[in-house]
């Protein structure tokens, strides 16, 4: 029996208030295609199996497991999957993870951020715990219906709507309460939906944590040293709010990109995704990091290169105002500096004035192609520098120039 077959027996398809939609490897890959995305990590949905047999549960997460190593193994490069544990059972968990990983070739293990009752950060979880770390386990973890949740209350406020924040807020600080990420350093989990919660909750738990502490209700822990354990998802509403309040906990090369398909519409994500490429630049967040590079370090997959075009090679002639130079300069090199450490499609940025009018700056840019020229306009720091130097530039001439010798050029051949 497949996992589906075993949520319908059981009569648990709307257990999570929320109907477990279908899937096909054909609407993936055609998602995929449409939404511009090469690789896919896969993971069992929501409920967690088990429904009171442990044996049924692992028989459950075994058959679901090598179902996606055939997918791996039939699509190659397109999909990775983070395997399924048959828990509450620790025993059986820790047993299906070692198959999982050392047999099947898992990419990560997916945990539910409680197995009805049994919330992540719980002692019981040790010896899980301890494996995955000497594994080096990239963990994926996704809410699921709370213990003791209000079924009247969830069957009017879906699940998804709040109590999976809530629910992902919950599992993560007990981790954190009880030192998990510090313990297992080598552990890498990565939380979904912008970081749900924490953004709020994190500020109130470390004002109540010292406190706590000193009563002796709480043990002491590096909450930081914690959180650089974490990874994070924009499934869900990626809002410039949300993006905002993310990056008050989370490093930029800690986020990734999600799309929670098959639960929202192809067309619906497609578009979220695309609006989602407009705006990243503009909360200084690099879209090829977030859509690929940052997942790709995350899993150890080598990280695609992008094929570029026809290079763009154009000339600027800046009349900067004599009593704004120093400022001017300033913003220009910064945005040299930025650029250049930041943008592979910027190939150079070299700034030069004239001796005999040195408010007249020349500065000769390279880009990869037009896409790359494109994309470099769209960076904060670039609409930083143009919105900082407005007032300060009397007058500017751009001049498109073409190559008289092609030569080959690389990004250390030319520095600002």
């Amino acid at each position: 029996m497949n996992y589906l077959e075993a949520v319908k027996a059981h009569g648990m398809e709307m257990d999570e208030g929320f109907p477990i939609p279908s899937w096909s490897v054909e609407a993936h890959l055609k998602f995929m295609e449409d939404a511009g995305i090469i690789t896919s990590v896969v993971t069992m949905p929501a409920p967690q199996p088990y429904f009171g047999n442990a044996e049924e549960s692992a028989a459950i997460c075994r058959k679901f497991n090598e179902e996606a190593a055939r997918l791996k193994a039939l699509y190659p490069g397109r999909f990775l999957f983070c395997a399924a544990l048959p828990l509450p059972n620790v025993d059986k968990a820790l047993e299906e993870a070692k198959y999982a990983l050392d047999v099947l070739g898992a990419d990560g293990i997916k945990l539910a951020t409680n197995s009805y009752g049994q919330y992540l950060g719980d002692e019981q979880l040790e010896p899980l715990m301890a494996y995955l770390n000497e594994k080096k386990a990239v963990i994926i973890t996704h809410p699921h219906k709370p213990s003791a949740a209000n079924d009247k209350l969830i069957s009017a406020v879906p699940l998804a709507s709040y109590e999976y924040l809530a629910e992902t807020t919950r599992a993560i600080l007990n981790m954190v309460a009880h030192n998990v990420m510090v313990r297992f350093p080598d552990l890498k989990i990565v939380v979904p939906h912008c970081g749900s919660f924490l953004p709020n909750a994190l500020p109130r738990f470390k004002g109540l944590l010292p406190v706590m502490t000193a009563q002796g209700y709480m043990q002491p822990v590096d909450v930081q040293a914690n959180l650089s354990h974490l990874y994070y998802d924009l499934a869900g509403a990626a809002t410039d709010e949300a993006l905002d309040a993310l990056l008050t906990i989370a490093e930029p090369g800690h986020i990734l990109y999600g799309s929670d398909f098959p639960y929202v519409a192809p067309n619906a994500l497609v578009g979220a995704k695309k609006s989602l490429a407009g705006r990243l630049a503009t909360h200084g967040l690099d879209p090829e990091d977030v859509f690929s590079n940052n997942a790709a370090r995350l899993f150890g997959a080598e990280i695609p290169q992008r094929e570029y075009g026809e290079r763009v090679v154009r000339l600027a002639e800046i009349q900067v105002e004599q009593d704004q130079l120093e400022s001017y300069m300033a913003f220009a090199k910064e945005v040299g500096t930025v650029s250049m450490a930041k943008e592979p499609g910027v190939i150079g940025l070299f700034s030069m004035q004239d001796k005999t009018d040195p408010c007249k700056i020349y500065i000769l840019e390279v880009y990869a192609d037009r896409q790359a020229y494109q994309d470099h306009l769209s960076t904060a720091h670039f609409k930083k520098y143009k919105e900082g130097t407005a007032g300060m530039v009397k007058s500017l001439k751009l001049i498109d120039t073409a190559p008289m010798v092609q030569a080959k050029l690389s990004k250390a051949a030319i520095r600002n």
